[in-house]
């Protein structure tokens, strides 16, 4: 008989933890799951997945306004909020399903509770009142939006978690941020018929994305109608009978019915033990692990956006299975955290991956530059003044692509297959090589020939 309850205990049921607890029950492990909240997490149930049904929502505007330029006549569209809440919760609660099934047929036993941290190899469930034990704990609890607490009238915004809550479609609404969550909400708000305005303490927003798409997207935004203003912040937000009024530091009165904050996430480890355990925290609370993601105390482990390291979903899932193959597996896997292909889901799309040309540029002695940018196809024979940007970062020396950029419609798409060629090295040769397929966006990748800049790292005096 064990000397433990459980072989593992995960604290947390979001993407990361999930995907531990079903990989060790699969090599067979005894696993017991807490999740306080819904099992999902972050962004199955308030995050990428209903931010993306918002987004396709918000984009649905361009279609019925281009149609026009292929021959269609589209009757005046209108637009019901609570119907596409209504549809998005009943989505999110048939995926939250998909999750808990997932985790029964795997024989991992769900405790719906807030869970804490007692020991090396003791866990606390708060609403069951009692202590469990394991030879393992992993902590999977993500994180949480990001406030200026000291900010006077902080308590009349929201953050992502409510806008996907909201009661109406408000007619104004104000962002903080220049994010991810940041851009692709001003982009979901305008497009369903907000006036919108983001404001962003940078001197551009995206910061630590390719210059050329930091530009193209501001841009972009500005065309759509979106007031984006930078390198100012709010010094105080008031309530007033019509609304809000947000006063910034740079003299700008901003009314609106709706003030969000998007200005980055916290790692949720209030209340978790987890320094009372002898677990080591960093600056912002993260918590420290090694390349197998393990902390300071030998049986305690952590994945996803509680380390704060690279916080993306599909980055939680791969440390979630590594963590269960090192552990239960005797296969010792570490997750690189380098070259990960990302997508900006705002309007237009951003794809990226490797390294911008700010980067490139510290890190190889010569760098090649490959830009394009076209007007997409589709938009020909429409009125839609946007254009599709495609960049190529090549390291000189060697040839390889070391970074890709793009910006337009499926960028997205077109980012993972492109972040497979990064990863294993492909040389620009071997691009120029692919025959290109005809007529689409993504020909531009293999026939761009003649570097649009070139830069060569001076020789030290």
């Amino acid at each position: 008989m064990s000397e433990f309850d459980y072989d593992l205990f995960v604290i947390g049921a979001g993407s990361g933890g999930v995907r531990a607890a079903r990989i060790a029950a699969g090599f067979g492990a005894k696993v017991g799951i807490a999740e306080e909240y819904r099992i999902g997490g972050t962004c199955v149930i308030r995050g990428c997945v209903p931010k993306k049904l918002l987004v396709y929502a918000s984009r649905f505007r361009d279609e019925f306004e281009d149609a026009a330029g292929f021959g269609w006549t589209v009757p005046e569209p209108s637009f019901d909020w609570k119907t596409l809440i209504a549809n998005k919760d009943r989505e999110i609660a048939r995926l939250e399903g998909i999750y808990r099934r997932n985790l029964e047929v795997a024989g991992v036993e769900i405790h719906e509770t807030r869970a804490a941290v007692a020991g090396p190899n003791t866990v606390h469930l708060a609403y069951e009142q009692r202590d469990v034990t394991a030879r393992y704990i992993l902590i999977a609890t993500g994180g949480h939006p990001n406030y200026d607490r000291r900010l006077p009238g902080i308590e009349h915004v929201i953050s992502s978690n409510e806008a996907f809550h909201l009661e109406e479609l408000p007619r104004s609404v104000i962002i903080a941020g220049g994010g991810y969550i940041a851009v692709e909400f001003a982009g979901i708000f305008n497009g369903l018929g907000a006036e919108t305005t983001l404001i962003y303490r940078g001197d551009e927003i995206l910061r630590g994305f390719d210059d050329d798409l930091r530009a193209g997207l501001h841009a972009d935004m500005v065309k759509r109608g979106i007031n984006v203003i930078c390198q100012d912040v709010f010094s105080k937000i008031e309530k007033t009978d019509d609304g809000l009024v947000g006063h910034t530091r740079g003299g700008h009165r901003l009314e609106a019915d709706r003030i969000m904050f998007a200005i980055g996430r916290n790692p949720n480890i209030e209340g978790l033990g987890l320094a009372e355990a002898g677990v080591e925290l960093g600056w912002n609370g993260q918590v420290v692990v090694d390349e197998y993601g393990q902390t300071s105390v030998p049986s305690i482990y952590a994945v996803g956006d509680v380390t704060d390291r690279v916080a993306l979903t599909p980055v939680a899932i791969r440390e979630g299975h590594a963590f269960a193959e090192t552990v239960f597996n005797d296969n010792p896997v570490s997750l690189d955290h380098e070259t990960i292909a990302t997508a900006v889901f705002s309007t237009p799309e951003i794809g990226t991956v490797g390294l911008t040309e700010a980067e490139a540029r510290e890190r190889c002695s010569a760098v090649d530059i490959y830009r394009s940018e076209f007007r997409p196809m589709k938009l020909t024979l429409t009125e839609r003044d946007e254009k599709m940007l495609m960049k190529l970062i090549v390291d000189a020396d060697s040839g390889c692509v070391v970074g890709c950029h793009i910006m337009g419609p499926d960028a997205g798409e077109l980012i993972q297959v492109l972040g497979i060629l990064v990863k294993i090295g492909a040389t620009k040769a071997q691009f120029d090589s692919a025959v290109a397929v005809h007529p689409t966006a993504a020909e531009e990748l293999v026939t761009m020939r003649t570097p649009s800049k070139q830069w060569v790292a001076r020789a030290a005096e």
